[in-house]
């Protein structure tokens, strides 16, 4: 299991890496294999302000269908347009070319709510 000691995690399996005050958001290697093939990613949030925990999209598997929940409160700058014609990426390279949005951070200094690699390794028992 992949998990990048450079980003922060959550419960719900998203990954974030910061640049400044600018997150790059995408799901973890534990989240696309729970999930399987993923055949279409949905984001419609493009240019919205959202609250950290706020669902910003979706993605569907074979078989099943699961939302994607913020980790940081901000603005959507950027999705992903490889994802729309190669939603495999995220299966492949979920760290890589398989991430989701780039959020304008509200507080780029606020953490709270996100796991170090340590905690999320804890949290999911590897």
């Amino acid at each position: 299991m992949n998990i990048p000691e450079e980003l922060f995690y959550t419960k719900d399996h998203e990954w974030v890496r910061f640049d400044g005050d600018v997150a790059t958001v995408g799901i973890t290697d534990f989240a696309q294999s729970e999930l399987g093939d993923i055949v279409f990613v949905e984001i419609e949030t493009l240019g919205q302000s959202l609250d950290r925990e706020a669902v910003f999209g979706s993605v569907e598997a074979v078989k099943t269908v699961s939302d994607l929940y913020l980790p940081v409160a901000g603005e959507i700058l950027e999705v992903n347009d490889q994802i729309n014609s190669a939603p495999e990426l995220v299966n492949s390279d979920p760290y890589g070319q398989g991430w989701m949005v780039k959020v304008r951070v509200a507080d780029p200094t606020d953490r709270s709510g996100l796991l170090t690699a340590e905690e999320y390794r804890n949290l999911i028992g590897v």
